[in-house]
C-alpha cells in the first residue's frame, strides 16, 4: 500500500513539474504514401511559470506545433500532455466578434468557462483593466486600434483561466512602437501572475495553481530574446529542435538593450545558417 501511494505521489509530482510536455512528437500532412513531414521527433518540456519562445523560419512548423499543443489537431506520432488542463490560445489575428463590444467578447469566454452571469461583467472589467483598457467595456471592435484589439484578445485568452497561454505571433501585424508597448504589458502580466502563484509543486496551499506559463511563437529574433526565459530554435523542412538558449538577461528588458542585441545576433546567425542549409529565401 505504501509503495502504491509513493508511486502515485511520484507520478503527481512529475505531472506538476511541467505545464506542457511534448514526447517525440511528429506531424505529417497528406494522404498515405504521399505525406509531407512537417514536424519530426519534437521533445520539449515547458515548466510551470516558464516563458518559452519557439523561433524559426517561415514554414518550419511553429504554428502547427502550437495547434497540436492547443488540441486543435493531433500528432501523427508521439504524445502531448498539458497537466494543468486545456491551454488558452491567442491567434495572429485578434479574432474578436465585431458585433460584440470589447467587454462582451471577454464575457463570452467567461460564459464558456461556466462563470455565473452576475460575475461576468465585473470579471471582464477587471481583465480589461489588467491589460490597461479600463473603461473600454462598451467599445465596439471598429472603435479600437490594432493594439487595443490585441489587448482585448489577450484579456479574452486570460479569461479562460488556463495556466498555459499559447501565443501565435500575436504582435506581428503591429507597428514597432505598439509592439514594444505590448511586450511590456505581456511581461508585466506574466510576472504578476507568477509572483502571485503559491510556491512549491502544485502550490503549497494545494490549489494546484503554478503561475502562468507562456509558449510564444515568433520569427522575430529580437522579440524572442526580449520576452523569453528560453528560446527554442526549430530547423526547417521538417521542423526539429535545432538548438536552445537560456536567457539570463534580467527583466524588464528593452529591445534595444546591448545584451538583447548581442544575443539576437548570435541566434540570427544560427537561424541564417539553418535557412541556407535548407535553401530557403
Amino acid at each position: 500500500m505504501t509503495d502504491t501511494l509513493a508511486g502515485a505521489n511520484a507520478a503527481t509530482a512529475e505531472q506538476t513539474a511541467v505545464a506542457a510536455r511534448l514526447d517525440h512528437v511528429s506531424k505529417a500532412f497528406g494522404r498515405p504514401g504521399a505525406q509531407q513531414l512537417v514536424l519530426d521527433d519534437i521533445t520539449l518540456d515547458v515548466r510551470p511559470g516558464e516563458f518559452v519562445c519557439l523561433l524559426g523560419a517561415s514554414g518550419c512548423g511553429k504554428s502547427t506545433l502550437l495547434s497540436l499543443v492547443a488540441g486543435l489537431d493531433r500528432p501523427t506520432a508521439g504524445d502531448i500532455t498539458t497537466p494543468g488542463g486545456r491551454p488558452a490560445l491567442m491567434f495572429q489575428e485578434h479574432a474578436l466578434f465585431p458585433w460584440l463590444t470589447a467587454g462582451r467578447n471577454i464575457e463570452l469566454a467567461l460564459r464558456l468557462r461556466g462563470v455565473p452571469r452576475e460575475q461576468r461583467r465585473p470579471e471582464a472589467e477587471r481583465l480589461l483593466a489588467l491589460v490597461r483598457l479600463g473603461g473600454a467595456y462598451g467599445k465596439r471592435v471598429h472603435e479600437l486600434s490594432g493594439g487595443m484589439r490585441q489587448r482585448v484578445a489577450l484579456a479574452r485568452a486570460l479569461a479562460q483561466d488556463s495556466r498555459l497561454l499559447l501565443m501565435d505571433e500575436p504582435f506581428a501585424a503591429l507597428d514597432a512602437i505598439t509592439r514594444d508597448v505590448l511586450h511590456d504589458e505581456l511581461t508585466r502580466i506574466w510576472s504578476e501572475a507568477n509572483d502571485e502563484a503559491p510556491a512549491g509543486p502544485g502550490g503549497q496551499d494545494g490549489s494546484g495553481r503554478q503561475g502562468l506559463s507562456v509558449l510564444f511563437v515568433t520569427h522575430n529574433v529580437r522579440e524572442a530574446v526580449r520576452l523569453a526565459q528560453r528560446v527554442v530554435l526549430l530547423s526547417s523542412r521538417p521542423g526539429r529542435i535545432n538548438r536552445e538558449w537560456t536567457i539570463d538577461i534580467p527583466q524588464p528588458r528593452r529591445i534595444e538593450d546591448a545584451a538583447v542585441a548581442d544575443l539576437s545576433i548570435e541566434i540570427t546567425e544560427e537561424l541564417r545558417g539553418e535557412i541556407r542549409r535548407h535553401g530557403q529565401h
